[in-house]
């Protein structure tokens, strides 16, 4: 079994939030020996819904935990001999805990010491708390979505917030880009403290509607979308349609048969077509309509349109794509039994990674 690109490298995880945990479910999965330090009773993220059917066990602790070794007790006192050290505490507590940067780099000159907290450990909402749903709508993505097909759906409907632990989950990702940055020039720099923002990391994902306010716009989640494509309705399913390019737009009116509207001059250019993409997607949709979603994909797909069908979170599981590709493996969950659990949401050189072990009980 392939033992992965950290192989050798040893982290120490301290916990409460989803965005520490998923940094260290990251380096996990690439191989580094992982464990988690949670209080007597374990973590909070152990007592959140949803739970895995049949058992009391989080579906987001199963998850977040898998590849990690787990114990309990001060975070210190697993420090030594370890490459980085995420921790989530918030910074008014760290003192007394000896958890503040200056005591940890005193202790260990060479360790990697990540901070993942909401709104980061410096500035004027370093002390502040702050759940998914606040960091979702503090970074602007809760303003932005959701959007598209759903907003045109249900346009009388209030938002609602997207499922799951988006923004956390950004900030995770960053957390574990930092830590491998600051592994990666240790050599020369020594250890490092690096400190991240889930709110930062969620104005990241919205950086093209930072760019629109730039223009002049405010982007808001009716508006927020392609001018057309998008998610599609056909007689059995759905698809997601999206042209960029000039060749797909090509593509995209020979699929539709080559309708008169599609000649129009106007709509060979881009700007054009967008000015317009609500009448586009009148036509798309009503031709849409009358057809099945594997014609449309095998047709559209050999003219180079990208389009795809919209699956459901078991047809995602049961396809071939994701099979051949490695993207779920079976794994063992103590209290629910042997479940598909998403591996990684990349690949490393080329190959899927692969969880050594499920997660701890």
């Amino acid at each position: 079994m392939n033992a992965g690109p950290l192989h050798g490298i040893k982290v120490v995880v301290h916990a409460k939030g989803v965005a520490a945990a998923y940094a260290g479910r990251l380096l996990a999965t690439l191989g580094a020996s992982v464990r988690l330090v949670e209080p007597e009773g374990g973590s909070a993220l152990r007592r959140e819904a949803p739970f895995l059917p049949g058992s009391e066990v989080s579906a987001t602790s199963a998850y977040l935990t898998a590849g990690m070794a787990c114990v309990t007790g001060d975070p210190r006192d697993h420090l030594n001999g370890a490459d980085i050290f995420i921790d989530d505490t918030p910074p008014g507590e760290r003192a007394a805990l000896g958890l503040d940067e200056a005591a940890i780099a005193a202790a260990h000159p060479d360790l990697i010491h990540v901070s993942a907290l909401p709104f980061g450990s410096f500035g004027p909402k370093a002390g502040w708390k702050g759940e998914e749903i606040n960091v979702l709508h503090a970074c602007g993505e809760g303003y932005l979505l959701p959007n598209g097909l759903t907003t045109e759906l249900f346009p009388d409907r209030p938002p609602v917030k997207i499922h799951g632990h988006f923004t956390e989950m950004q900030g995770g990702t960053a957390a574990a880009l930092g830590a491998l940055s600051a592994l990666w020039a240790r050599p020369t720099c020594g250890g490092q403290y690096v400190d991240v923002s889930s709110q930062d990391a969620g104005l990241a994902v919205g950086a093209f509607a930072i760019q629109r306010l730039g223009d002049g716009s405010v982007e808001h989640r009716v508006e927020r979308s392609f001018r057309f494509g998008g998610v599609i309705e056909c007689a059995d399913g759905f698809v997601e349609l999206l042209t960029l390019e000039q060749r797909q737009w090509t593509g995209l009116v020979d699929l539709l048969g080559n309708p008169k509207w599609a000649q129009d001059p106007d709509l060979a250019d881009s700007v054009a077509r967008s000015r317009r993409g609500p009448e586009i997607n009148r036509h798309i949709r009503e031709w849409a309509k009358t057809r099945r979603v594997d014609d449309v994909v095998r047709e559209g797909q050999a003219r180079s349109v990208p389009v795809a069908r919209y699956y459901t979170p078991g047809e995602v599981l049961a396809d071939r794509h994701e099979a051949s590709r490695g993207l779920f493996q079976k794994v063992p969950v103590p209290g629910a039994g042997e479940l598909d659990m998403l591996v990684s949401p990349f690949h490393f050189d080329g190959a899927p990674l692969v969880l050594t072990e499920g997660p701890a009980a």
